[in-house]
């Protein structure tokens, strides 16, 4: 494994849920001297490199010297298809204890039958704070029929996500498993404390290289967490260069549900921040239209069992760089002067690039780069490492690709012109 995918294979390993990608990047953003620059505070000026946190989502950013600066921005999510706990999780039937939860996004639902998992998220309690939940031990699993009692399975599966997705914990009544009772005790607090919570389950078995020679990586929420850690790592050497712009990231959550809430790409907490630092919204239309967006996310690698969808003259495959992502009616938001700029950050970095066009007869997916584009009027460029089996409780990039992205996003950065 390479120094980067294996810092990324500890970044993902930390990171089972959005609030602790955030913390994950928290800590490595306050190793490097960054502070927080409180929401409801006043605004810290001067240079210097600043984050600011709410909830599943983070900016980050240095701020330079001098004059407002033409802003660069590497934007991603930090969120990741999976199951989210219900309100009132605690259910079951035929003598086992089951715990309820919802599809949160596009899963691959089949990928998560048969695994080990664990818990992950937060607590609210009614005097406000927020308590931060990790079981990272087996504690729940989705039990798959077995081939006897369903002898047409490997001739096509139908799941009912309320029925057939529940994970099971125990045996017993469902009454007296209290999920919430459990968490609090392995917490320390008073399980009356607590108001609500937000969890999401997650795989257990830790990211792994596989192939020949290691070429590849398998690991749980590289949709979109590569991207988060690429652009970390790209914004922390960045602002080493004094650049001659001002180099933001921004790690959303919600976009594998829409975006469309506080924390979202569609929400106007991004554009409160680079309002602030083109210097106020009489100022910022002057450096908006200097300014660049990079939406990373994953993109589809081409898969060898199911070529017929994929256009054969843009396939991505791993180990080939990143892939400049393309679609005529705008699902992302590349043009070709955004095009140009991301080709030059590439060969300025010595990266190697590819271009992903989806097949005509396959519809294309979207990222937050068309609702930054709208909302900010901001020239944005969509981009992405290959990856095998998106969605799926365990997906699949190349070892040397999260690396060529970081390296990318330097120059996409730091490039004044």
């Amino acid at each position: 494994m390479t120094d980067a995918a294996r810092d990324l294979a500890s970044f993902l390993t930390a990171s089972p849920s959005p609030y602790h990608a955030v913390a994950e990047a928290v800590r490595r953003l306050t190793a490097a001297g960054f502070v927080e620059q409180p929401e409801d505070g006043p605004w810290i000026d001067g240079t210097g490199g600043r984050y600011l946190v709410r909830d599943g989502t983070i900016l980050a950013w240095w701020q330079p010297a001098g004059a407002p600066r033409p802003l660069r921005v590497f934007a991603a999510h930090t969120d990741s298809p999976g199951f989210k706990v219900k309100p009132n999780p605690d259910v079951g039937t035929a003598g086992w204890r089951q715990v309820g939860v919802e599809v949160y996004g596009g899963a691959l639902w089949n990928s998560w039958l048969d695994r080990d998992l664990g818990l992950a998220g937060r607590l609210a309690l009614y005097d406000g704070r927020i308590v931060p939940v990790l079981v990272d031990r087996p504690l729940l699993r989705i039990p798959q029929l077995a081939i006897h009692l369903d002898r047409g399975v490997n001739q096509g599966l139908t799941l009912d996500p309320q029925r057939h997705l529940l994970p099971i914990w125990g045996i017993g009544d469902p009454a007296g498993g209290d999920l919430v009772e459990f968490l609090a005790s392995l917490t320390g607090i008073d399980p009356r404390d607590v108001a609500a919570h937000d969890l999401f389950t997650y795989d257990l078995t830790p990211p792994a290289t596989l192939g020949r020679d290691d070429e590849l990586l398998a690991a749980p929420r590289l949709d979109n967490l590569a991207s988060v850690h690429a652009g970390i790592s790209a914004l922390l050497t960045a602002a080493q260069r004094d650049p001659a712009t001002v180099p933001v990231f921004v790690g959303f959550d919600h976009e594998e549900i829409g975006s469309d809430s506080a924390t979202g790409a569609a929400g106007p907490l991004l554009e409160t921040v680079l309002t602030r630092l083109a210097g106020g919204f009489d100022e910022r239309r002057t450096v908006f239209a200097r300014s660049r967006c990079l939406s990373v996310d994953v993109t589809h690698a081409a898969h060898p069992n199911h070529l017929d969808k994929h256009d054969t003259d843009h396939l991505s495959l791993p180990n080939h760089g990143p892939s400049l992502k393309v679609n005529a009616v705008q699902r992302y938001a590349t043009d070709a002067p955004g095009a140009a700029a991301w080709k030059r950050a590439c060969r300025s970095a010595d990266v190697p690039n590819q271009v992903f066009v989806s097949k005509n007869t396959v519809p294309c997916g979207s990222t937050v780069g068309p609702i930054m584009a709208t909302r900010l009027g901001i020239r944005t460029v969509d981009v992405g490492i290959p990856v095998l089996s998106m969605h799926s409780a365990r997906e699949l990039c190349g070892v040397h690709d999260p690396e060529l992205l970081a390296r990318a996003g330097v120059e996409f950065l730091t490039d004044p012109e």
